[in-house]
């Protein structure tokens, strides 16, 4: 009898634990198509073609931590935009710091000097 009643106990308390750790299955979701924590609205030209839009919608559709980083955009100042991005790095702010690390190197290859500094512009 205890046996059985051991059995029972064991099996209940295994049926608990497979249940709660289902239900923390959820939360290690995907982050694609997020876009995550945004500072300011990426200004993008509007051909699809064009690297800065293909790295943002490759950031948006990446499904871990990530970050797209460009020099702000100004009509009368700029001409251009130069960005950089990191996809599916271990963690946000590592994005965050090789997004901005690939935007200054891509800003120091060309020479630029106007247009601003680069910023984030989302994470996630």
């Amino acid at each position: 009898m205890k046996l059985r009643l051991f059995q029972t106990t064991t099996v209940l308390a295994l049926a608990g634990l497979l249940i709660l750790t289902a239900s923390n299955i959820g939360a290690a979701e995907s982050l694609a198509g997020s876009k995550g924590d945004i500072r300011f609205y990426p200004k993008l030209l509007g051909d699809p073609k064009r690297p800065c839009t293909k790295a943002y919608k490759a950031y948006v559709a990446a499904s871990g931590h990530s970050a797209y980083a460009t020099t702000p955009y100004s009509r009368v100042r700029s001409l251009y935009i130069i960005c950089g991005s990191r996809l599916n790095a271990p963690s946000q702010k590592a994005a965050e710091e090789a997004a901005l690390k690939s935007c200054k190197a891509t800003r120091s290859y060309y020479k630029v000097t106007t247009g601003g500094g680069c910023e984030i512009v989302a994470s996630k």
